[in-house]
């Protein structure tokens, strides 16, 4: 099975269909995960403002052009750290699937119609 099948296997079965099918909640989580990337590799708050500023003074991209390059961006991040991009993402789905009901209880947490996660100091 490729990746994005067995993490989508994941998604259905810790949310169901209509949740893992939501385009702005997954939008959100998207976000949450770079940006603590982001962190975890050093940048700084007032970088990550810095850019979101400059993102959202230009028009609006491709959906599928930028998911190709996030794709793209982040294989030469992981390369630059010595990660291997796939292992690390298969390492996570490993967690998910160990974490399932704790995950699912920090989404049911979740403040409705908030981009904000749920507040559960063990959930993953």
């Amino acid at each position: 099975m490729n990746f994005q099948k067995g993490v989508n296997r994941w998604i259905l079965h810790c949310f169901g269909m209509a949740p893992s099918m939501n385009k702005t909640d997954r939008t959100h989580r998207f976000m949450e995960e770079a940006i603590e990337l982001a962190q975890a590799c050093d940048c700084s708050k007032e970088e990550v403002l810095l850019l979101v500023d400059y993102v959202y003074g230009r028009p609006a991209g491709e959906i599928h052009q930028e998911i190709g390059g996030v794709m793209n961006t982040l294989a030469a991040l992981s390369t630059a750290h010595g990660i291997d991009m796939l292992d690390a993402g298969e390492a996570e789905i490993d967690r998910c699937w160990l974490n399932t009901e704790k995950i699912r209880a920090k989404n049911a947490a979740k403040p409705d119609f908030s981009p904000l996660p749920g507040k559960s100091e063990d959930a993953a």
